[in-house]
């Protein structure tokens, strides 16, 4: 058990806030059971001993901590720092988590911390991420403010790292690969004159979370329930190795009016998956 720490993460309190009084009716062996799946004691552990690390120094203890050894290939590629340029980082989304962070952790100490992450789900609760995230405003819905969260990311004097898909690959007819990207980094990397990097993780989530991955698509379209497991699913990656290939970085001029920027958006992705 924890000693006297404080709980960043709290399914008690989480089921309290959605549910209200009717929280109490929860059986307490399924609450035992989300507390196991989110991996509660140990997270919190972890956030408590390495309170006292913020930003890129955060996420490096994560590495460790996770046992991540991290095969680079195509380091050059990363555009020299003191270039006076800005540009848009992109890469597939296999894990839904430990790449966030191994990602996060190569280009923050390539570009001494001046980057950003975009990316919308639960990792941006975590303290030690607050410095290299776009604020939300949490008076309204993510989903409102996702438009605002970008511009002022793009409009930021900070490099922008982002997973177009949103959410983590899927398995489909046994190929495991994202869903569609969103178009708004192409957009956005036109409008600021970012070259656009591309960047293929190497990883893969358990059989298990893509069949409850595929199911929650099709039959929970409002309820994400495999976003409970990932915290299950980084634990199982421990001491794995992961191969990261960085691209060259594609001129913000490519993307032009022979395409749509959705199939701009699809193109830079077939790259990504090239690397």
């Amino acid at each position: 058990m924890l000693g006297i720490t404080e709980k960043t993460i709290d399914i008690d309190n989480i089921l309290r806030d959605k549910m209200g009084s009717k929280a109490k009716y929860v059986p307490q062996p399924a609450v035992a059971w989300l507390k196991r799946i989110v991996h509660q004691d140990e997270v919190n552990k972890f956030l408590w001993e390495s309170r006292d690390k913020t930003g890129v120094d955060w996420l490096e203890e994560c590495v460790r901590y996770l046992d991540m050894t991290l095969e680079v290939e195509g380091i050059e590629n990363l555009p020299p720092k003191d270039d006076g340029r800005l540009y848009t980082f992109v890469s597939n989304h296999p894990l839904g988590g430990q790449d966030g962070v191994a990602l996060g952790a190569i280009i923050g100490r390539h570009y001494d911390g001046r980057f950003r992450y975009l990316v919308n789900d639960l990792l941006m609760n975590l303290p030690g991420l607050a410095p290299l995230c776009i604020p939300i405003n949490k008076t309204g819905s993510q989903g409102r403010n996702f438009p605002q969260m970008v511009e002022s990311g793009f409009q930021s004097d900070n490099h922008i790292l982002m997973f177009p898909a949103g959410l983590c690959s899927r398995r489909k007819g046994g190929v495991i690969r994202d869903l569609p990207w969103k178009k708004t980094f192409v957009g956005k990397s036109v409008q600021y004159r970012r070259d656009v990097v591309p960047i293929h993780f190497g990883g893969r989530n358990s059989d298990f979370f893509y069949r409850l991955a595929n199911f929650s698509d099709k039959y929970m379209k409002k309820v994400n329930i495999a976003m409970l497991f990932l915290a299950d699913e980084m634990y199982k990656n421990v001491h794995k190795t992961f191969r990261v290939a960085i691209g060259k970085p594609i001129p913000w001029q490519t993307f032009d009016k022979s395409r749509t920027p959705a199939e701009w958006a699809q193109y830079v992705k077939d790259r990504v998956y090239e690397l």
